[in-house]
């Protein structure tokens, strides 16, 4: 299963890009995380393994989150004709993803955030999780990159929200 969402941010990219890498705003805007840890390396950097939880509903799931791709390296003074892009795999029971980020100046202050994901199933439910929801899968990627733009724009904590 493969989709694409993307998102326009009213920030500056670099300013969106530094929200978007930092550990700490995680649990601000990323709805249901409980951990993600550093395995092995620095968090967001090339190569990277982190321990992944999140809490969907009545479901918690943990999986493996490697960095495959973070180009350019130094996030600081991004020149303005480059292409911000983070890539990542995510192992879990039963499923395999890629997702693959694209940050790029849609204006002097606007960014625009396309997110690129390929999944992949194994197992009997989650074979039947992806093909009778697709959309949910679709929903969720949306959801969070909502929930982002709302943090870097107006400061929104999704752990202050009740929906």
């Amino acid at each position: 299963m493969k989709y694409t969402v993307s998102i326009e941010i009213a920030l500056p990219r670099e300013k969106a890009v530094q929200l978007l890498t930092d550990p700490v705003h995680l649990p601000k805007w990323l709805r249901g995380l409980v951990l993600h840890e550093p395995i092995s390396g620095e968090h967001g950097h090339l190569g990277t393994r982190s321990r992944v939880v999140m809490q969907m509903g009545g479901r918690r799931i943990e999986c493996t989150e490697t960095i495959t791709r973070r180009e350019p390296a130094d996030l600081r003074e991004i020149p303005k004709t480059s292409v911000v892009h983070f890539d990542r795999e995510i192992v879990g029971e039963g499923m395999w993803s890629v997702v693959r980020e694209r940050l790029t100046e849609a204006g002097p202050e606007t960014t625009l955030w396309e997110n690129e994901n390929e999944y992949r199933f194994s197992g009997f439910l989650m074979k039947l999780a992806g093909l009778l929801m697709p959309g949910a899968f679709r929903k969720q990627s949306q959801q969070h990159m909502r929930d982002f733009k709302a943090f870097a724009e107006q400061g929104k904590d999704v752990r202050e929200t009740t929906d």
